[in-house]
């Protein structure tokens, strides 16, 4: 590894976002970020596609064979709603980035610019104005009926001070190849942006810093059954959802699988903490996944980026 700074502060940001309004979604974004910018992070760190809003619970009229004209409706409202990678929605996030001096991590459905299809990207941008996107290899379960496979950004990782960054979002982390292909290019920091308030998911993220030896930046969202616009027209998808649709449980794992802080549950907060980077490199004295603890003459990892 080459020498890096030996401190990392990360403003871990756990909130709501405005459903289905990118503008309303980025105004908080903003505001979250300059909130943070006053205790001088180095990384701010926002959920999975929180601009616009993650629809959890919804299938936009989908069953097998069959779509609804309602929920047509609802997928064009979203569709509307979700963000080109170079329109002012993002570039309003990189000057954010320049003027606080810090790397933003800020997941959002992503509108190509050509085609009709919609992904579920997570950008990455640099004080300098650098910024990296992630699409999402591929979508889980249901997700399929609103976002595609990614077709590009596969495993991006943008160079820091404190070493490369990368991020797989939700269930990728799931993937194993996935993993491994981001242990290949070095990260120290292991971004998350996600949804998965579920208990076993907690073990799933130790496991991941311990394995990959990196620090694991979970960051879950708030979701409440009042999140929703009232005027949606397939509403009855959100009738049986509990109040709290999505809890949180955004939290930071050091690279020996110990928490920093505890998983924060329910509420709207930032959290803060001081990543001590040198561990990235000491504890991997016993155990390198893609160094003296792998066998490249047996097991071989072929990338198509």
């Amino acid at each position: 590894m080459r020498d890096i700074k030996d401190r990392c502060r990360v403003a871990l940001v756990q909130a709501e976002p405005v459903m289905f309004d990118a503008g309303a979604s980025l105004r908080k974004s903003l505001e979250y970020i300059y909130e943070a910018a006053e205790k001088k992070p180095d990384l701010i760190v926002f959920p999975e596609l929180f601009i616009p809003g993650y629809p959890i619970g919804m299938n936009f009229g989908f069953s097998m064979g069959k779509r609804t004209p309602g929920g047509r409706v609802d997928w064009k409202r979203y569709y509307d709603a979700s963000i080109l990678r170079d329109g002012p929605e993002m570039q309003q996030l990189i000057d954010a980035a320049k003027e606080t001096g810090a790397y933003i991590s800020m997941g959002f459905s992503e509108r190509d610019v050509i085609t009709g299809t919609l992904y579920n990207s997570n950008a990455m941008i640099s004080p300098e104005g650098e910024c990296l996107i992630h699409r999402k290899l591929k979508p889980t379960g249901t997700e399929r009926v609103v976002w595609g496979d990614a077709n590009r950004d596969y495993f991006p990782v943008m160079d820091t001070p404190w070493g490369p960054m990368g991020n797989l979002i939700c269930w990728e982390s799931y993937m194993p190849l996935a993993r491994v292909a981001l242990y290949s290019k070095g990260i120290t920091i292991y971004i998350s942006p996600n949804t998965n308030d579920n208990p076993e998911w907690q073990a799933t993220i130790q496991h991941i810093a311990i394995e990959g030896k990196c620090f694991f930046i979970n960051s879950d969202m708030i979701v409440r059954k009042s999140s929703y616009p009232e005027d949606l027209e397939t509403k009855k998808d959100i009738e049986d959802l509990p109040e709290m649709v999505c809890r949180g449980g955004s939290c930071i794992i050091d690279p020996f699988g110990h928490y920093m802080q505890d998983p924060v549950w329910d509420e709207e907060t930032i959290i803060y903490s001081d990543l001590d980077m040198q561990l990235a490199a000491s504890c991997k004295m016993e155990h390198d996944a893609v160094g003296h603890y792998s066998r490249p003459d047996v097991l071989e990892l072929l990338i198509h980026e």
